[in-house]
This record gives structure tokens, C-alpha cells and sequence, in this order.
């Protein structure tokens, strides 16, 4: 798994030192300036919150440990954790080894339940804490402890397993694609990570690394059918044919959610290869934005709808780190629109206020990718 872009940024135009200090400033804004979401509690555990919510998910707390690992921040890390471990796993009941999705900045749980994408995400972080660090002793034997979330990620609900393993997994075993919650049967499209299954497929438990190889191939041809092939959109919540998931929940439109997909298809493209599809859905999502109004709400087909972004930079931050797929794609003026997606998020600064949290992680995610910076292996 080797990138094969170094840095989008200094292809661009962009000096490395100026690179270095847009990296730099982003760990500061998240962890330590006056508008960062990080802190510490009474006991040295560190948490993040989310601004617009008031609370703390299995998503940021995960987010924020794969920035520490990306930055070599093993005492952020560690506290973040630590936290994730005291306050958000369940040892016992229905999801018994997941982590709660929502509780708390003191410790009181919101949620008996989990989301599956803090979980992949945990696995990830603890997975490359370990190549980065080496695993340590107890909740920081950072390999063992991923092997273990994944392991009641495939395996709940089999019952040759015991009690144990009790209640559903968050991969549908059959299509191997991710769900929403392990109870319902359809997905999000950016749940959908096959760079961090192809580094599960070498580091997981033996008997399950086909499957990690089977689940990156399902979540790519997924993805294919997920993104608009005119329009590059993508629902937030989607059948597993990659139709929208219509339902009284609402969220079949490309809102929120769905704009970390091109980021991950960026990423994917980054780590691994360039997938041909991807990479022109991508460029189709980069061009419909230059020709749309990029403030207003679509449904997959483009139609505009009477609603407006809530996320503007983060929508920003993820579709320009598209820019690392759509750089492949041979449709027309892919490569010159990549260029622009970069700039604009060059020139566009980090959020402040109350929704800066969603938006400045996918912001972290995109400096990283775009640098050359966001890394399996060290």
C-alpha cells in the first residue's frame, strides 16, 4: 500500500514550508487555541466534544486518535483512549464489546447503542498506534485491543461463539458491506473505507483477513453504485444496492454525512490504487459543484433543494480531498478542476463556532491527505 501522490499540495504550486505550517496550525485549532474541542478532565483522560451537540461520540473520539497517531502524539492518544475505554465501551448487554455512540463530557452515556464507523475508525487508530509506537501493556496493547473490536464486529451473532459474542454484527457477513447500526440492514456510503480494510485484511485475526480482502473489493464496487454517475452525489443513508435508503429517518439526500465520501475516495486512491469508477464519480461531483450552487442541499439526481449546507467547510475540505482520486480520472477538465477544489480549500480557514467540530476534522483529514501527511506506515 504505497501513495501515489506525495503531496497534492506542492503539485499544486504550494511551498512545503507553507504546507508544514497550515499542518502544524491545524493540530493547534483542534487541541490547543482558544477555539479547540479538546480537553482534559479532572482524572488526565482527554476527550473531544462536539460543539453543535454538546457531546461526545464514538466518531470524533476516534477521529481525534487518528490525528494523535498522524502527528506522533502518543500522550493525546493515550488520554483520548483511556477516556473512549472508561466512559464509552460497553462490557456487558446487547452490544457488549462496542462503544457507545453518544454520552456525555461527564462520563453519562446518551446511548446504549454503537455506530459502526467509530468503531472501524478505533480499530484504524489502535491498529497504526501500534505500527507507529508498538503496542504497550493493558487497554494500550494497541493491536491486540483492535484485533478484538473487530473480532465482535464480524462475529456477533454467531452462535457456535457463546454468549460472548450475543447480539449483531456490524458487517453483514453475506454482501460484506457495512451497516448503519448492527440491527438495521442497509449502509451509509461514507462508512465505506476500503483502505482501512485492505490494512485490516494484514492485521486482523488470521481467519478473518479474506474477509477484510472481500469487504474492500464489496465496499468499492458499492461506492461505484452509490455516487451518481451524472452528478457525482451520494445519499447519507443508502440501500446496499447504493440507492437511497428512503424511510421516515429522512437523509437520502447528499447532505452532511455524505460529504466525507469523495474524502475517502480520495484517500483510498491515495493508499492503494486509483479505482477508475471512483475517480470519475469523483471528478463528476467536483464539476457539478463549479456549475451549482454550492450552498444549497441536492438530491442525488442534482435537483436543488430549499435547504442550505450546514457543514460549508467541511463540504469544502472533503470534496477537495476528492482531488487525490479525481487527478486519475480522464473525464474532461478532471485534473484542472482537482486544482481548483485545492485552492479553494487552501483559501478557505478553519471554522469557528458552534459547528466547527464536524467541519474541522474533515478539514485535519483533508491538510493530511492533500500534504502527503495522512499515513499507514511509518
Amino acid at each position: 500500500m504505497a501513495a501515489t501522490v506525495n503531496s497534492l499540495l506542492e503539485q499544486c504550486g504550494y511551498a512545503h514550508d507553507d504546507i508544514k505550517r497550515r499542518v502544524a496550525q491545524v493540530w493547534y485549532e483542534i487541541f490547543e487555541g482558544p477555539d479547540r474541542f479538546y480537553w482534559e478532565n479532572e482524572t488526565g483522560l482527554g476527550y473531544v466534544m462536539d460543539t453543535g451537540n454538546h457531546d461526545v461520540r464514538t466518531e470524533g473520539m476516534s477521529y481525534a486518535m487518528m490525528l494523535a497517531v498522524q502527528y506522533d502524539r502518543r500522550d493525546v492518544f493515550d488520554k483520548l483512549w483511556g477516556w473512549a475505554m472508561r466512559y464509552m465501551y460497553m462490557p456487558q448487554g446487547h452490544h457488549a464489546h462496542y462503544f457507545a455512540w453518544s454520552v456525555r463530557p461527564d462520563g453519562v452515556p446518551n446511548s446504549a447503542g454503537p455506530a459502526p464507523d467509530g468503531e472501524e475508525y478505533f480499530a484504524m487508530a489502535l491498529f497504526l498506534a501500534s505500527r507507529r509506537w508498538g503496542d504497550g501493556e493493558g487497554i494500550y496493547a494497541y493491536s491486540k485491543r483492535a484485533k478484538e473490536l473487530l473480532r465482535y464486529c464480524v462475529h456477533k451473532g454467531e452462535p457456535e461463539r457463546g454468549a460472548d459474542f450475543a447480539g449483531e454484527p456490524m458487517w453483514n457477513r453475506e454482501n460484506k458491506l457495512i451497516k448503519f447500526v448492527p440491527e438495521t440492514e442497509w449502509t451509509d456510503p461514507s462508512y465505506h473505507l476500503p483502505h482501512f480494510y485492505e490494512v485490516f485484511a494484514e492485521e486482523s485475526d488470521e481467519e478473518d483477513r479474506e474477509f477484510w480482502k472481500a469487504a474492500a473489493r464489496a465496499s468499492r464496487e458499492y461506492l461505484i453504485q452509490a455516487c451518481d454517475e451524472t452528478t457525482g452525489l451520494n445519499p447519507e443513508y443508502s440501500n446496499y444496492d447504493g440507492s437511497p435508503h428512503i424511510s421516515e429517518r429522512g437523509h437520502w439526500n447528499f447532505y452532511s454525512d455524505a460529504y466525507r465520501t469523495a474524502g475517502n475516495i480520495g484517500l483510498d486512491a491515495a493508499w492503494c490504487e486509483p479505482v477508475a469508477e471512483l475517480c470519475d464519480r469523483v471528478a463528476a461531483l467536483q464539476q457539478f459543484f463549479l456549475t451549482h450552487d454550492r450552498t444549497s442541499i441536492y438530491a442525488v439526481d442534482g435537483k436543488a433543494l430549499d435547504e442550505t449546507v450546514l457543514h460549508p467547510v467541511g463540504f469544502i475540505a472533503a470534496t477537495a480531498e476528492g482531488s487525490l482520486a479525481s487527478w486519475y480520472s480522464n473525464a474532461s477538465d478532471a485534473r484542472n478542476n482537482a486544482r481548483i477544489w485545492v485552492n479553494m480549500f487552501w483559501n478557505t480557514p478553519m471554522r469557528v463556532g458552534s459547528r466547527r467540530y464536524y467541519d474541522n476534522f474533515l478539514y485535519a483529514f483533508a491538510m493530511l491527505a492533500l500534504s502527503g501527511e495522512y499515513r499507514c506506515s511509518w
